[in-house]
């Protein structure tokens, strides 16, 4: 019996670090104005990214 996980590896992979910029972006508040608007756009493009990502995998 052999089972095959590798598909899910890249889905789960994205869903990680999809919490940790979701952590990232919730931990904003606690940062000075000037960090927080030079961090914010970066943030924001890469859950963009990951939900694009998500988007066009199979599962």
């Amino acid at each position: 019996m052999s089972f095959d996980f590798q598909p899910v590896y890249p889905h789960h992979d994205l869903l990680i670090e999809l919490g940790q910029v979701e952590m990232a972006i919730d931990g904003l508040s606690e940062r000075e104005d000037n960090e927080r608007g030079a961090l914010q756009p970066g943030l924001e493009s890469r859950m963009q990214s990951l939900l694009e990502a998500l988007d066009h995998l199979a599962v």
